[in-house]
């Protein structure tokens, strides 16, 4: 199995979106500022000529949806498989789960998928519905200042388990418990909450360096 490295010939690393559904224009906004160049990705054939992908925020159920609608899932798959570095935010980060605590079905009683990747056990719409939706300041390691990150959580996922090889950057407490909202392997990074529609980029930023094998 071959491991996938960005092409550093490149001065601007090429980071495809999947654009199947989701916040996909907020996201090309951060990976430009960040030193990116996006590109947006729908069909499997757009996969070849990228250094990294980002699974933006959404529905998860409706990006699970399409992405086996155009035969892009098992794609992705393969891709994270084999070394691609990869970000989800929110429904990216169900989507890399290994594992789905409450998945949703479909109309034929078939539970949702994830791409898999991340050895994390995730639940959906963890902080409760829309209106339950709020912003706090997170302590957030390995990015580039030591600021608080100002996280809003809409409708957001977190962590119940966090595997052994996986390592977690911040996390929330919550009625008396504590749950990662940010993790990250070596090639793999995933947020609950979207540092795209907050101006925040030192997240983004720092999936470039993990492109370029900096971080």
């Amino acid at each position: 199995m071959g491991v996938t490295t960005a092409d550093t010939s490149r001065k601007r690393p090429r980071v495809g979106i999947l654009a199947l559904q989701g916040d996909v224009r907020e996201h090309a906004r951060s990976i430009v500022a960040s030193g990116g160049d996006p590109v947006s990705i729908r069909r499997p054939q757009e996969l070849t000529d990228i250094d990294g992908l980002v699974l933006p925020g959404g529905e998860s159920t409706t990006i699970d949806k399409l992405s086996r609608i155009f035969e892009i899932a098992e794609p992705i798959r393969e891709k994270i498989a084999n070394g691609l570095p990869v970000y989800g935010s929110c429904a990216g980060m169900i989507l890399l789960s290994n594992e789905i605590a409450d998945p949703a079905t479909d109309q034929e009683g078939n539970p949702q998928q994830s791409f898999g990747g991340l050895d994390v056990t995730v639940r959906r719409n963890a902080f409760g519905r829309q209106v339950d939706s709020f912003e706090t300041e997170l302590d957030f390691a390995q990015l580039s200042t030591s600021e608080p990150v100002h996280a809003v959580f809409i409708r957001a996922p977190w962590l119940e388990r966090v595997g052994h090889n996986v390592e977690t950057l911040a996390d929330v407490r919550i009625n008396g418990s504590t749950h990662a909202v940010a993790v990250r392997t070596h090639h793999l990074l995933a947020t609950s909450f979207h540092p795209e529609v907050t101006g925040e980029l030192r997240v983004h930023e720092l999936f470039i360096r993990m492109i370029r094998g900096e971080a």
